[in-house]
């Protein structure tokens, strides 16, 4: 099950997490993902972290790098 959570008007970000088995993960439009989590709650907070910093890294969480070229 996938749970939207949209940036305020006007951001670049626009969250959502997935499942996969027991694990829930938190992903956004700009290619950044946090850990996997047990916990759907934490998936949730680690993408209102995300958005509310603009997409600032957090220990456990990875910023995909941009593409080459």
């Amino acid at each position: 099950m996938s749970e939207p959570a949209f940036a305020p008007s006007g951001a670049a970000h626009s969250t959502t997490t997935s499942e996969r088995g027991s694990f829930c993960t938190a992903r956004c439009s700009c290619g950044w993902y946090g850990p996997a989590r047990r916990a759907r709650s934490l998936a949730r907070e680690d993408a209102e972290t995300h958005v509310t910093t603009a997409g600032g890294d957090l220990p456990g969480q990875r910023q995909t790098p941009p593409p080459l070229g």
